[in-house]
């Protein structure tokens, strides 16, 4: 191992373990002077200084995310710009992503959900909104995986549009984007519907780590404890798409699943995530 990757392992941890610190070390090179961690695995030497290092190092002993000092993160194959105005995108919602792609295509083949399979009448360009986008990032993976789909990306923060926005440019696709509020703006009709909304609640606040809680937006995180299901309640009321997609709360699977039912909803699904916490709620409805 290169002496500089030892250093800055050292420099960490205190703070991180040694695992973390490694990560971050090899993060760091990367993104700093352009040296890969395959490259110093196969025993290429650093011989250039880190620029602004120390101010690095600070912000990284602060448990501030590295993807937001570098303001951007690689995901789902994309290379996405991030900053405090968005949530930094997670393994999870990229399974939101591959489940819409999966079950929905284009009304070319079946789509299973439950145990009830449907198609989807033969629509080109399928319409599909996106809800709280944020950066941009379940929009822009879903329009790369089908560029003949159109898709509309909202979101009620004009900074967190702005990235969305120059993310799609910097991944070469065509998104609308609106700057609206779902519980006052009038919503068009869409084929599909997909939404990772704010599904922490404040009460879990006491369990998050630093680095998350200290720094990413809580506006796109966190819902009252009393009403914890108030953005799923109002997408799906709307009633202005047959399909919806969401990524859920893991300890809420169950009660959003009662109230898709109540509110008229069939074939309503609960898919686990890797971690094997139910994450994942596919519905349909006619309207």
């Amino acid at each position: 191992m290169d002496t500089i990757i030892q250093d800055i392992i050292s420099d960490l941890c205190p703070t991180y373990s040694q695992a973390e610190a490694q990560e971050l070390a090899y993060w760091i090179l990367e993104e700093s002077i352009g040296i890969t961690r395959t490259q110093l695995l196969m025993g290429c030497k650093v011989t250039k200084k880190i620029p602004n290092y120390k101010v690095i190092l600070q912000r990284i002993l602060k448990k501030e995310p590295i993807q937001y000092i570098f303001e951007h993160t690689e995901w789902y194959g994309l290379d996405l710009r991030v900053t405090p105005a968005t949530l930094i995108p997670r393994p999870e919602t990229a399974e939101l992503v591959e489940t819409v792609c999966r079950e929905i295509n284009a009304g070319l083949t079946p789509a299973f959900i439950g145990t009830s399979p449907y198609y989807l009448p033969p629509i080109c360009p399928l319409n599909i909104l996106d809800i709280g986008t944020g950066s941009g990032c379940i929009a822009i993976a879903i329009k790369k995986r089908h560029p003949e789909w159109s898709v509309t990306a909202m979101d009620i923060s004009p900074e967190a549009l702005a990235v969305a926005q120059e993310n799609a440019q910097r991944n070469h696709v065509q998104i609308d984007f609106i700057l609206g509020d779902i519980f006052s703006d009038e919503i068009k009709d869409f084929d599909v519907i997909v939404s990772n909304p704010p599904y922490v609640m404040e009460s879990e606040k006491a369990t998050m780590e630093n680095n998350v809680l200290n720094y990413e937006p809580h506006t796109a995180l966190f819902v009252p404890d009393d009403d914890p299901l108030r953005y799923y309640r109002r997408i799906a009321s709307l009633k202005k798409a047959p399909y919806l997609f969401f990524e859920i709360n893991r300890q809420m699977g169950t009660a959003l699943c009662s109230l898709l039912h109540e509110l008229g909803y069939t074939d309503i699904h609960l898919q686990k995530d890797t971690y094997g916490n139910d994450r994942i709620l596919t519905a349909r409805i006619d309207c």
